[in-house]
């Protein structure tokens, strides 16, 4: 007599996740577009957040085509920021903000990791939070807004710089040798996903895909731009070992916190040159 088949032993293993998996990771992760993600898996997070910047830039795109049609239509520097300010959040239905008060509220309350974790994990936004956010928007619309007056050209690199250097961070973020501090959410699936090497290189394309995206508007707009994109980096990766060292290991608050982090550096950069 025979033993009957095993049909979890006859089963397929699941395919390789394909770069449309990926980008479908990446898109319908970091933005409120209709994409719908098939796969949640560790293996298609890693191929997403490689992709992520791409995510970033199309929130950039649009960003910079808002400001440009509200420039067109006569509303000036200030209104063209704020609206350029306002896709990035609507796009991420405000989450990485969320995720900026609720990293500020836990780093700010001096507490082991623990309770600092749970702190931000509360419904509710602390002072520390409040006030990081105050100022993150207003120094947000405020450099932009000093673009836009120069003109559109620069505030719309400055839009797309931001909102692809702000993803890129998400990328370095989830390579491996960074532990989640929860075993649950977004962080738990995403950290430690990314090969070094391959984040180091995705990085690098940002670099350069920031300093040719300067050069539209003057020679010297290349160096301005890429300088800018190392620094926002390099501020975001400041930010992520403090908060390794804060918490243990990050969290899809952290993760906010570093995306917006990155994006506000390289637009203060930029507005500063």
């Amino acid at each position: 007599m025979t033993d009957a088949p095993d049909p979890a032993a006859d089963a397929a293993p699941p395919a390789a996740p394909g770069p449309g998996d990926a980008l479908r990771f990446a898109f319908g992760t970091l933005t409120v577009l209709p994409v719908r993600v098939r796969r949640w898996d560790r293996a298609t997070a890693r191929g997403g957040m490689l992709c992520a910047p791409l995510a970033g830039l199309v929130a950039g795109l649009l960003s910079a085509a808002l400001g440009g049609v509200l420039l067109a239509l006569g509303g000036g520097p200030l209104l063209a920021a704020v609206g350029s300010a306002a896709v990035p959040a609507a796009l991420t239905r405000g989450l990485h903000l969320d995720g900026l008060a609720d990293t500020a509220d836990g780093l700010g309350s001096a507490k082991p990791a623990e309770q600092a974790l749970r702190i931000m994990k509360q419904s509710d936004i602390g002072p520390f939070g409040v006030l990081t956010l105050l100022f993150t928007l207003l120094a947000h619309v405020a450099a932009l807004a000093e673009l836009y007056a120069t003109g559109w050209v620069p505030g719309a690199v400055a839009a797309t710089v931001a909102g692809v250097c702000a993803r890129c961070a998400l990328t370095l973020a989830s390579r491996r040798g960074v532990p989640a501090a929860r075993p649950e959410g977004l962080g738990a699936v995403v950290a430690g996903t990314v090969p070094v090497r391959a984040g180091l290189l995705c990085a690098a394309l940002v670099v350069a895909a920031c300093a040719a995206a300067g050069a539209l508007s003057s020679p010297y707009g290349a160096v301005h731009a890429g300088v800018a994109a190392l620094l926002a980096l390099a501020a975001s990766e400041l930010l992520l070992r403090h908060c390794l060292r804060r918490f243990g290991g990050v969290t899809g608050d952290v993760f906010g916190a570093l995306a917006e982090t990155a994006g506000l550096t390289a637009l203060v950069v930029l507005a500063l040159g």
